[in-house]
């Protein structure tokens, strides 16, 4: 058995690690995260929506027996 100095192996590549932005990119394009990065976009699609002017288009019409009503109980 030779001495463990002697045993040497092929080193393994050392990556640089990147500046911040690109580690971020890199994991939000990584396939293995897809799924998240979706669900978390929908979020925030769907809060920004709701949080705009245009969120009134899910209010339902008003009718008349409906502000009859609430001017009465006013």
């Amino acid at each position: 058995m030779p001495p463990k100095g002697q045993i040497r192996g092929v080193p393994a590549a050392k990556q640089q690690p990147g500046n911040y932005a690109q580690t971020t990119l890199n994991a939000i394009r990584d396939p293995e995260n897809r799924t998240v990065v979706i669900a978390v976009s929908f979020f925030a699609a769907g809060v920004a929506f709701l949080h705009s002017s245009w969120s009134e288009i899910l209010l339902p019409p008003p009718d008349e027996l409906g502000s009859k009503l609430v001017r009465s109980v006013e």
